[in-house]
């Protein structure tokens, strides 16, 4: 028995469920782990956030702040933060991803308005950036962005870029965000799409829609979020079905300078590509784990496609090209 599994078993045993039965859940792109814990007559979900690469306290915090916001984050039922543990209520296994598989195109509406009223619903809170999380600042944003120079360009040229280049790098993403319009803080849960949400019962789109994987949420813009969902780095999606849904979260939401949204969008999106592109190269190369190279040609697509719409992203696509990476 390793000694994690020691401490999770230990961790379980001061909860009463020594005696439980628990079953391994599909792991993620992150350190974390997650267990189905059988303590009949309910079901709970065990995470193994295992510190320093993980903050099971954050998510607690942001759970809690979502589900005082009206919306549908599990509730916690035991935290050890030191040993990096949570129960958590399980929504089941319903990924909006699974039952997009299983059904038609009106479900694939259905799914997608729903995630859309509740990016709308959080982005119309006067109290969602009441929380006491990171700012998504430049420096955060850039750090992000280096990842596909620091992997991905890598991997292309099996060599490291050098330091003219990378600063060349640098210099334009500094650019690019001196350009990025002000917006409204609101809280940014990061990794907002179909496999990170949940079919729940319920009567209405905020009840229906359960939210995972939110540790990461940072103070920033709200149109990253709503490009996380519909630039999927998993998931093909038509680009008028995407323009629709954008459309529907204007008029959910109200009172948005389309313009400078939309441009804010695609600055984001040009910069969550990049970003998706070195960790993905990363998490075969580093962490073991090719199933994710399998979306690095959709992942290409969506930053060629963003950086060949607006003049604000002309040096970066210049940039791009002249290193061979789209």
């Amino acid at each position: 028995m390793s000694a994690r599994q020691s401490a999770r078993n230990k961790f379980l045993a001061g909860h009463g469920l020594a005696a439980a039965e628990v079953t391994p859940l599909a792991a993620d792109a992150s350190f974390r782990r997650y267990f189905r814990v059988h303590a009949r007559p309910q079901k709970l979900v065990l995470m193994d956030a295992p510190p320093p690469h993980e903050n099971v306290a954050r998510f607690a915090a942001v759970a809690r702040h979502l589900r005082g916001l009206g919306l549908r984050a599990p509730q916690v039922k035991a935290l050890e933060e030191g040993e990096g543990f949570a129960l958590l209520e399980d929504f089941g296994d319903q990924t909006f991803t699974r039952v997009l598989a299983a059904a038609g195109g009106e479900t694939e509406r259905q799914c997608y308005a729903t995630a859309v009223e509740v990016l709308a619903h959080l982005h119309r809170h006067p109290q969602a950036a009441a929380v006491a999380t990171p700012v998504y600042d430049v420096d955060m944003l850039l750090d992000e962005a280096l990842l596909l120079v620091d992997w991905y360009y890598v991997a292309a040229h099996g060599k490291k870029i050098s330091a003219a280049k990378r600063g060349e790098y640098v210099q334009i993403w500094r650019a690019i965000f001196a350009a990025m319009p002000q917006q409204e803080p609101t809280l940014v849960l990061r990794d907002f799409h179909v496999d990170n949400l949940m079919r729940l019962p319920g009567g209405n789109a905020l009840e229906q829609c359960g939210l995972l994987d939110f540790q990461d949420a940072v103070i920033g813009g709200p149109a990253y979020d709503l490009m996380s969902l519909l630039e999927d780095a998993r998931r093909d999606m038509e680009r008028d079905f995407a323009e629709a849904m954008m459309g529907l979260y204007f008029q959910s939401r109200g009172g948005v300078d389309e313009e400078k949204f939309r441009l804010a969008y695609t600055l984001l999106a040009a910069q969550r590509h990049c970003k998706v592109l070195g960790i993905f190269t990363r998490l075969h190369r580093r962490d073991g784990k090719p199933v994710y190279l399998r979306h690095i040609p959709r992942v290409a697509r969506l930053l060629r496609e963003a950086v060949e719409s607006t003049p604000v992203l002309a040096e970066l696509n210049a940039w791009l090209r002249a290193q061979s990476l789209l």
